[in-house]
């Protein structure tokens, strides 16, 4: 049987062998989620299984110089990835929207504006960001926002006018704080920002400093530490709304996840 390490328990109801793992010395197959992983403490090390799309914490480089092999979900599991991602955003976005509803026990109705006149607008049109546009349409109205389809200048007018933004970018050298003090102060009074894509994509300070003074909301699934146990949560729920990174951690992607890893493990025990 193959020694495992993991730094995630995403499948381990699914696949009971990963209950049982070894220190990062002797491990022959690594399992990662979205934190970071060092090959280096790694010897015997054959094979990473990723459990998700993301790449920022993926050692292509490291792994390619020692041939280790490198396993991400297949298309069939991330389709429900990209799926189930952009529902839960969207699940996000309205609880953005309807989050001032007003109080059962005093029984006291806060009135709001016709939701087909909100303003969203989603940064990022890849594979999840392009599905959340397409479930939002009917409702609201979307404004998007994609490097390679619009200029930089354009950003300052789209995120003054949305009431809900959206993040749906990769975490790289180039996106790391991209959302930071300066956007932010562009966001309308009692605006929201959503983020189901990686955390450091926005500047924790700056979005503390933000939501202490009242001005904006959020809503989170992503952090810059996982399990998050940093400043903002003091906000949490009602400023500051956080779930536990499960945007898409639907049954059908788990048992689509568990399905590609007995395929990769097969690989070194045949």
């Amino acid at each position: 049987m193959m020694k495992y390490w993991k730094n995630t328990a995403t499948i381990d109801r699914l696949v009971p062998e990963l209950l049982h793992t070894v220190g990062a010395a002797e491990a022959e197959i690594a399992v990662i989620g979205s934190q970071p992983i060092d090959v280096s403490k790694m010897p015997k090390l054959k094979g990473i299984f990723k459990c998700g799309v993301g790449t920022d914490n993926v050692p292509f480089d490291a792994a390619k110089a020692r041939g280790i092999e490198i396993c991400m979900p297949s298309e069939h599991t991330k389709r429900y990835i990209f799926e189930e991602t952009a529902n839960f955003a969207v699940y996000l976005i309205f609880r953005m929207l309807f989050s001032d509803i007003g109080e059962v026990d005093a029984w006291v109705k806060q009135s709001r504006g016709f939701l087909g006149d909100k303003k969203v607008l989603i940064i990022g049109q890849g594979n999840i960001g392009s599905h959340v546009v397409r479930k939002l349409a009917p409702s609201v109205e979307v404004l998007t926002f994609d490097v390679l389809y619009n200029q930089m200048n354009e950003l300052h007018d789209l995120v003054r006018q949305a009431d809900v933004l959206s993040l749906h970018i990769p975490l790289l050298s180039a996106t790391k704080g991209f959302i930071d003090a300066e956007k932010l102060s562009w966001m309308q009074d009692g605006a929201a920002l959503v983020n189901t894509a990686r955390g450091p994509v926005v500047d924790e300070e700056a979005l503390y400093q933000e939501i202490e003074t009242g001005r904006l909301r959020a809503a989170f699934d992503v952090f810059w530490e996982e399990p998050y146990a940093g400043k903002l949560k003091a906000f949490h729920p009602h400023r500051f709304l956080m779930s536990p990174h499960v945007s898409s951690n639907c049954e059908d992607f788990l048992s689509g996840l568990a399905v590609d890893f007995r395929a990769f493990v097969n690989r070194f025990e045949d």
